[in-house]
């Protein structure tokens, strides 16, 4: 992989751990010679994965549309910023910049941004690997619900294993490494039900 999408919260959180982890994936990274692509901002997670990445020399492109260059703050020590109109074309720009996605906790945009990701995959739109750093058990109970999207005839069970999962930022990337996308298509007959 040369390059990986983060998306992440434009805040810190209630505890010291996701701003240490946003850091140590960014660390992480630039060591492993993989780009990161993020949303340009100077704020919370995505600074810390972004300064993390840059303080070890990696290269750090952003993402920001222009209306929010002025509430996020665009991050000014970056190899890259890229400025877009829309949300929808930020998405699409990291998507096209990326080999895979990691997902660190965040609030409603990061959830979008993975859920959109992760739908695209799904639709065969792209075969690249979306992955959960879970810092903290923040996605213990969002993985339950995924899994009841499969128990309740709502998921393939092939489909729910295209999401990968670790708390450990190691194993995370080695399993994106290692993962092949489904050949099969993502609708669900009532046979299967």
């Amino acid at each position: 992989m040369k390059s990986i999408t983060v998306f992440c919260g434009s805040s810190f959180g209630s505890d010291s751990i996701f701003e240490e982890q946003a850091t140590l994936l960014g660390q992480t990274l630039a060591k492993q010679n993989i780009g990161l692509v993020y949303g340009g901002s100077n704020t919370g997670l995505m600074k810390a994965v972004a300064d993390g990445a840059l303080n070890s020399g990696g290269k750090v492109t952003g993402v920001l549309p222009h209306f929010l260059q002025s509430k996020e703050i665009a991050h000014k020590e970056l190899t890259e910023l890229i400025l877009v109109e829309t949300m929808h074309e930020r998405k699409t720009k990291m998507n096209e910049l990326c080999d895979g996605v990691i997902v660190l906790p965040g609030g409603f945009g990061t959830l979008e941004e993975f859920f959109e990701m992760i739908t695209w995959a799904q639709l065969g739109l792209h075969k690249k690997p979306i992955a959960v750093l879970n810092i903290d058990g923040f996605y213990d109970d969002l993985i339950k619900l995924i899994q009841t999207m499969v128990d309740k005839g709502f998921l393939k069970q092939i489909n729910r294993e295209m999401l990968l999962m670790s708390d450990n930022i190691d194993e995370l990337l080695e399993k994106m490494k290692n993962y092949q996308a489904p050949t099969v298509g993502k609708w669900i007959s009532k046979d299967e039900v």
